[in-house]
């Protein structure tokens, strides 16, 4: 398998933390990921994942791709987790995933290299912000170490309340956080038009709001993910874009 280098050095809070963040390899990591991102995607979002008997969210990507995971030393736990897909994967993977839900072909470049996040999840005992940095601090090390020149990936809003919230949000995107027209990804499923007068600024979900403020910019309309029962955007971000300062105030948090 075609792997791309990963980071030697782990992401770690100050000594007295209990949380570090890598890169792992470790199948017992790896399926407790697994299972976080079952519990929070389909236990706590009412996701529809092909693997729920087994108490897992799984797909064929999980073969090939980078776990990054934030991990309780502790209490030997998976507290937070994204996976990483990069351009030199994608004769095993047969592909982005964001790739099923947006044609990329304004977004990706030929002559660039890319690195895909997805399945960001932080356990719901854990949302203090210092997972979310952590997983920033592994990603921007990452990217670094592998020399990628952009992030990009997909992040979801939920459509619980029927989709009124996750309009208002797009409203809210197009307005102030959409990248140039010549890099845009059109969703393959749009979500419905319908006028909403709500603040979308005030209902960003926390992830969402940890890209944009980290640099991201947002490619486009949302693409409707009728299993997950969500919205899902497209961010982009070019490696010298990335916000340090923010991470920094994240690790000290």
């Amino acid at each position: 398998m075609q792997t791309a280098r990963t980071a030697n050095a782990s992401v770690q809070q100050p000594v007295e933390s209990p949380l570090i963040a890598r890169v792992t390899t470790d199948p017992e990591e790896i399926h407790q990921a697994l299972q976080l991102r079952f519990k929070v995607f389909a236990e706590d979002m009412g996701a529809n994942v092909k693997s729920a008997n087994e108490g897992i969210d799984k797909d064929h990507f999980d073969d090939f791709c980078h776990h990054l995971i934030v991990k309780d030393v502790i209490n030997d736990q998976v507290v937070g987790y994204s996976r990483i897909i990069t351009s030199d994967m994608l004769e095993q993977t047969g592909g982005f995933y964001s790739a099923t839900e947006f044609d990329l072909s304004q977004v990706v470049k030929p002559n660039s290299t890319y690195m895909e996040i997805g399945r960001t999840c932080v356990d719901p005992d854990f949302r203090s912000g210092a997972v979310i940095g952590l997983l920033w601090s592994g990603i921007a090390q990452f990217m670094t170490a592998n020399n990628l020149d952009y992030l990009m990936g997909c992040a979801s809003i939920s459509m619980a309340d029927g989709g009124t919230k996750a309009l208002a949000i797009i409203d809210h995107l197009r307005e102030k956080h959409f990248t140039d027209e010549s890099t845009r990804a059109t969703p393959k499923i749009g979500l419905p038009k319908m006028q909403v007068n709500l603040n979308g600024k005030e209902l960003m979900p926390p992830l969402l709001k940890a890209y944009l403020r980290i640099g991201a910019k947002i490619c486009g309309e949302a693409f409707l993910d009728k299993d997950f029962n969500v919205a899902d955007v497209l961010i982009l971000l070019p490696k010298e874009d990335i916000n340090q300062r923010y991470i920094r105030h994240f690790i000290k948090n």
